[in-house]
């Protein structure tokens, strides 16, 4: 009866998905340029961080408690088709000296600004060869990366997060693949919640349970994901947050309901509103716990010139 059960939630899950999809339409370099935050700017979002944020987030932290969100990087990992990810160990050097000292490296080979628990950098997405304040993709691009909006210039992120459950609002595990989340659900998440409210340069993170698939059903994993959709991330990023962030590969749903597109809320987020997104986050742990609101914090490696970055955020309450 129970599998029987979750069969028809997840049937009823996906009819609702199919009739709640929503088109976009890419806006036109004259209406998203320049900026809100000029013409110049390169860290959209990340103006955010400001000392008063800081305080803010630390003012949730009363235990103590912290959560790790990074998946390990390991051989065993999901990795999207074309990607790879390579360790040698370097038996280097020893011994020196009377205490025989030795020493060890590794050589990574990857694409790792994009592997792994990933933060998405400005030069990551592009709109018909645009990047974020309509700056040229051709214009800035090398071969040794580019020069603007490498991940460079984020650094350190610390602000209050936000975990939406909607796998848990839902009262299952796991989202069909085919679950389109919308405005609603949302809603509803943050009002299960205890009435949580969104605030402006918040850490927006969604729980789908897609992220229970990494590690055990890896091609499934990459197959396609529930997520958001066109209205719920229009509907997020009105709340203007820092970073909008889930436990799957994309933080929307792939592939998009509306096939003409293909995923509209990376442009959305990253190329017109300069919000930048994390992905592939552990938040099993944080669910579990119902911890909903905490800080939190995240730094990108200082690749210059890079798309993004594996990362290991924190979440403290």
């Amino acid at each position: 009866m129970k599998t029987v059960a979750v069969a028809i939630a997840a049937s009823l899950l996906g009819f609702a998905a199919d009739a709640a999809a929503q088109s976009w339409r890419p806006p036109a370099p004259s209406e998203r340029c320049p900026s809100k935050w000029g013409a110049a700017d390169q860290r959209g979002a990340g103006n955010h961080m400001t000392p008063a944020n800081v305080l803010r987030a630390a003012r949730l932290i009363k235990t103590g408690q912290a959560f790790e969100l990074a998946h390990v990087l390991g051989p065993e990992m999901v990795l999207n088709a074309g990607r790879q990810y390579e360790m040698h160990v370097k038996r280097t050097t020893g011994p020196f000296g009377d205490n025989k000292r030795y020493s060890n490296e590794e050589l990574v080979t990857s694409e790792i600004g994009q592997v792994g628990t990933q933060f998405d950098g400005f030069a990551h997405q592009a709109l018909d060869r645009l990047f974020y304040n309509c700056i040229s993709m051709d214009e800035i691009a090398t071969r040794t990366g580019f020069t603007k909006l490498g991940v460079e210039n984020v650094g350190t992120l610390m602000t209050r997060g936000v975990l939406i459950d909607v796998a848990g609002l839902k009262g299952v595990e796991i989202l069909p693949i085919n679950y389109e989340i919308t405005v609603a659900d949302l809603e509803q998440a943050l009002q299960k919640q205890g009435g949580l409210k969104l605030q402006a340069g918040d850490a927006v993170l969604i729980n789908t349970g897609w992220g229970k698939h990494w590690g055990v059903d890896n091609k499934l994993f990459v197959s396609g994901c529930p997520g958001i959709g066109v209205a719920a991330a229009e509907w997020l990023l009105k709340q203007d947050p820092m970073l909008l962030g889930s436990d799957n590969f994309p933080v929307e749903i792939a592939p998009n309901p509306d096939k003409s597109i293909n995923l509209p809320v990376h442009n959305m987020a990253l190329t017109v509103a300069g919000v930048h997104l994390l992905e592939n986050l552990r938040l099993e742990e944080l669910a579990r716990a119902r911890a909903y609101e905490f800080a939190l914090v995240v730094q990108p490696l200082k690749l210059k010139g890079a798309t993004g970055s594996t990362v290991a955020p924190t979440a403290i309450r």
